[in-house]
């Protein structure tokens, strides 16, 4: 008698979940949109190949998009803040338009272009990140050059060097012996400047001056590599 009642509760238990699911799939064709597809599509319509291609976007080309960015009053700012700068120190002959020169860590290419704006030829800009034309991708702390193929190196952010120590070091190498190192770090004095000094290990301090740039006030400081 209990197995008969049993058995009759599973069978209205499964004629409840048979009519759910029914109603339920009812219920889903009955909201499912149709979908028109046109059977002449015109020649310039085309189906997605993938979800990158679904919706449709404006190329922008590189030289578009630079020179958008360029015209930016803040771009442009930055740029004559690195040309103060660096005008500065052609002055006192740390280097001349005929000179190599290697910025590290160039950002977007601020200091890159001040240079180039100024005449300079031979510039190499390199971060972690490229910004194509001005800078090229390369580890700072792993420099793609010779030994002594520059006469300037220059860095606006030391204090963002990961193993600051390491960064020097490659800066230095680079240099030929009597050209120039110069890094920027945050504005500061005394004792900051001395532990700054201290990474450079074949070279000697020459001047140090705090000066804006970027829109920020930096501290900048210039060693001449010895032999």
């Amino acid at each position: 008698m209990e197995t008969t009642h049993m058995e009759s509760f599973l069978n209205k238990l499964s004629f409840t979940s048979i009519t759910i699911a029914t109603l339920t799939l009812l219920l889903l064709y009955l909201k499912t949109p149709q979908i028109f597809i046109n059977p002449n599509p015109k020649p310039h319509q085309k189906f997605p190949k993938s979800t990158c291609d679904f919706t449709h976007r404006t190329f922008t080309t590189i030289n578009k998009h630079n020179r958008r960015i360029w015209s930016t009053k803040s771009w442009i700012q930055t740029v004559h803040s690195f040309t103060i700068q660096f005008q500065s120190l052609q002055a006192q002959k740390f280097f001349s338009n005929n000179s190599r020169i290697l910025v590290v860590s160039a950002g977007a290419g601020h200091p890159v272009m001040a240079l180039n704006n100024m005449g300079v030829n031979d510039v190499s800009g390199i971060e972690v990140v490229e910004s194509h034309p001005l800078v090229r991708r390369a580890d700072p702390h792993n420099l793609p050059f010779f030994d002594k193929v520059f006469d300037f190196v220059f860095s606006p952010y030391l204090e963002r060097a990961l193993f600051p120590a390491r960064y020097v070091r490659e800066m230095e190498r680079t240099v030929r012996d009597g050209g120039a190192c110069v890094v920027a770090v945050e504005e500061c004095g005394g004792k900051e400047v001395e532990e700054v000094v201290k990474l450079f290990k074949k070279s000697k301090l020459l001047e140090v001056k705090n000066m804006t740039l970027g829109g920020e006030r930096r501290t900048n400081i210039v060693m001449k590599v010895v032999k």
